[in-house]
């Protein structure tokens, strides 16, 4: 297994410095990464990226880096045709950048929760649209990996369902540790239920907030405040997701996502130490 980075997890960084895509990738070489996460929301110039990938495949190759996913962020649940017609766009525009970048991993999101909105009468919007995503991505032999993000498709039944509905070799799961809190499902039972379809795997963790606290967090379906942290200091068993995956066998992309509110670069490589010892664990060091 593999060990990367998304390039979100440094967000707070990104926006105070303005990291540049190049930026991120010299970070990741310093702390001594095997590949990057990158986003479509990142670029400098998305009306014309063609330069920038040139840079960025030529950043990557000088570091000897890989892209380990390009994660777009689309919404499938709108209300009019034309606007589902330009997220299904942003996915096929995404498979392209993907193999640009030389990745077979893209990223999907299902839709965000709005007023009205309940999972039953938004899956057949994300069906219809990840379906016709998905003619293209077995062609190019590119992975759209649905993330279980949010409280639309938060839960592994859900997601779970929508893979089944949409019947593709290439929809499979970007398995998100932390995201299952949100939606109060244990991490380590949604593994079970989703372990045949992971093609990608995010590290998060979440705390619940204190009282009194001052930070400010994500709601979960139930109202509880949550807070992020470096993985291993929340309420994710990461032991036992690293374990699973080695059962089955799982040759993948490990990615670290960090929300928490620490230094995002301090806590980044914390979380890429402790992810690195866990894979140690049990003789699978890769390096």
């Amino acid at each position: 297994m593999k060990v990367s980075v998304s390039m979100y997890s440094l967000a707070t960084t990104v926006q105070k410095e303005n990291w540049s895509v190049l930026d991120f990738i010299d970070y990741a070489k310093r702390i001594s990464l095997d590949g990057v996460e990158l986003l479509d929301f990142y670029w400098e110039n998305p009306g014309d990226m063609e330069q920038e990938i040139e840079s960025v495949k030529k950043a990557l190759k000088k570091n000897n880096l890989k892209v380990s996913a390009y994660d777009v962020s689309n919404n499938f649940v709108k209300d009019s045709k034309e606007e589902q017609d330009k997220e299904v766009l942003k996915v096929l525009d995404g498979i392209q950048v993907a193999k640009k970048l030389g990745t077979n991993i893209v990223r999907v999101f299902c839709g965000d929760l709005h007023k009205n909105l309940s999972f039953e009468n938004g899956a057949e919007l994300i069906v219809n649209a990840l379906r016709r995503c998905a003619e293209v991505a077995e062609k190019e032999k590119v992975y759209l990996a649905l993330e279980n993000h949010g409280l639309l498709a938060g839960k592994s039944t859900q997601v779970n369902n929508i893979i089944r509905e949409v019947n593709s070799p290439y929809v499979k799961s970007t398995f998100d540790t932390g995201n299952f809190l949100l939606v109060h499902e244990p991490p380590e039972e949604a593994f079970e239920q989703m372990k045949s379809d992971i093609v990608h795997v995010h590290f998060k963790d979440f705390r619940e907030k204190e009282e009194n606290e001052q930070l400010k967090g994500f709601h979960s379906t139930e109202g509880i405040e949550l807070i992020g942290v470096i993985p291993g200091d929340g309420k994710v068993n990461l032991e036992y997701i690293v374990n699973g995956l080695k059962e089955i066998q799982y040759t993948g992309w490990l990615s670290i996502e960090y929300e928490g509110v620490e230094d995002a670069r301090l806590a980044n490589e914390e979380a890429v130490n402790r992810l690195r010892k866990l894979l140690r664990i049990g003789g699978d060091d890769h390096r």
